[in-house]
């Protein structure tokens, strides 16, 4: 008896098939002792992993066509910034995020607009039932002949139907739920996530097939299942937002069509999810004012500048070691800056609890943030007041200098947008020619800095 999916060995004499390689038994019953099992693989497994020979010819740069509608919006400008300006025809997109986050409602809404723009749309849902979907769906109201649900998770069985519906894109939700019966393993193990990223791999560059797969993540918060798929697919993006918060952020990873650095924002609403178009605006909606520790700084994500406040709270430690706690920001960048803040600017943190965070629950991982942690802790040690109207942007090095940063003119000209009218930047950034109508001051050291804003 042989295993499902597994190699067979077979006499070339006598047709015996067997698991294991070997000698053929029944040869040796009429004499013939040396009669070896020929290992066969099976054909379905070959026909899976075989190539496009036409697509696979060598050909020059010049042979090589591009159609004008190789890019399709998916009606979401967000989702499509993030992407580098719409799903690219083949490409093969994992997105994962925290259960609950909202994955499944941003590629139902997703698929609403394509199935529109490139009909038909197959929705593939290996976790729910349709009934589910469809709850889903009337609740964000989608409706529409172009988008097609199936419950399915045997893939083999997409696959086959490939034909019959002709899709022009294809969401797989999730990945860990699909399976390939010529495996033996259950779903969601690593053999059945790498056979069937591969596999989904192979339909897509084949067919010109747009591939959205749906991926869960482990506790730390990293996709589950292979490193390779992370590897096979061409753009990874994750969907990130705190439970008590409304925000998501969708960022990407990895994207072979587009940049890395740019993040699309969205509001969690009952009708959905929907885009916000002014994410600086969104997290400085609830700033306090004349509160020290308070500092606005500017996170630049790709092309798109983000203003972001960070509150700061020194305050006398009651045990003999002093507390660092921190959220949105790095941890050992911050202990950092404190003590940079301690040996060149004098500020004595040795005894004090500090904690640092990125209010709105935003995330900010840039040096162009350093100055402004420096000088909220500074401003709530010293209890004096930040003016609400100074942006602070610069990195601290280990000296104490300011340094310059990257994209300072798109930093301030969405600065003055918000009503802002004066800005802290490192003095080598002054030298910059800037046509933005703000009072700029440069730094070059953080003493500076507190002198400029704290007296």
């Amino acid at each position: 008896m042989t295993t499902r999916g597994a190699n067979v060995y077979r006499c070339q004499e006598c047709g015996f098939a067997s698991p294991k390689p070997g000698t053929c038994p029944d040869c040796r019953r009429t004499g013939n002792n040396w009669v070896q099992l020929v290992e066969e693989r099976p054909a379905a497994s070959r026909a899976s992993r075989r190539a496009n020979v036409a697509a696979a010819r060598p050909r020059t740069l010049k042979e090589i066509s591009m159609e004008p509608d190789d890019r399709v919006r998916t009606g979401i400008g967000e989702l499509d910034r993030v992407l580098g300006g719409g799903v690219v025809r083949g490409s093969l997109v994992l997105i994962g995020g925290d259960p609950g986050v909202g994955k499944s409602t941003l590629l139902l809404q997703a698929a609403r607009a394509l199935a529109q723009a490139a009909p038909p749309v197959l929705y593939v849902t290996a976790e729910e039932s349709a009934a589910q979907v469809k709850m889903r769906a009337e609740r964000l109201g989608v409706a529409g002949d172009g988008l097609l649900l199936w419950p399915e998770n045997d893939l083999s069985v997409v696959q086959a139907h490939l034909d019959d519906v002709k899709p022009r894109a294809l969401i797989i939700d999730s990945i860990q739920t699909v399976f390939l019966p010529d495996l033996e393993s259950a779903p969601g193990s690593v053999a059945q996530v790498r056979e069937c990223g591969a596999r989904l791999m192979t339909l897509a560059k084949g067919r010109g097939l747009a591939t959205f797969l749906v991926g869960h993540v482990t506790k730390e918060g990293a996709l589950a299942g292979p490193r390779v798929l992370e590897h096979l697919v061409d753009t990874v993006l994750y969907f990130e937002g705190e439970r008590h918060h409304s925000y998501r952020v969708l960022r990407a990873v990895k994207n072979r069509f587009g940049s890395t650095n740019e993040i699309g924002v969205f509001e969690m609403a009952e009708g959905g999810l929907v885009e916000v178009k002014n994410p600086s605006g969104f997290f400085l909606a609830e700033r306090p004012r004349e509160a020290p520790g308070s500092v606005v700084v500017s996170s630049l994500e790709g092309t798109r500048p983000v203003l972001l406040e960070l509150q700061a709270l020194v305050a006398q430690a009651s045990i003999g070691t002093p507390r660092r706690t921190v959220l949105g920001a790095d941890y050992n960048r911050v202990c950092l800056l404190l003590a940079v803040l301690e040996k060149r600017a004098g500020v004595p943190l040795g005894s004090q609890d500090v904690y640092v965070n990125v209010a709105g629950g935003g995330r900010v991982t840039e040096p162009a943030a350093d100055l402004g942690i420096v000088v909220a802790a500074a401003s709530s040690y010293m209890d004096r007041v930040v003016p609400s109207d100074v942006l602070v942007v610069g990195e601290v090095g280990l000296t104490g200098e300011v340094r310059a940063v990257a994209g300072l003119e798109l930093r301030l000209r969405e600065a003055a947008a918000l009503g802002f009218r004066r800005a802290i930047v490192p003095q080598s950034n002054v030298l910059e020619p800037t046509k933005v109508s703000l009072d700029i001051r440069g730094v070059a050291t953080v003493g500076d800095a507190l002198t400029a804003l704290l007296g």
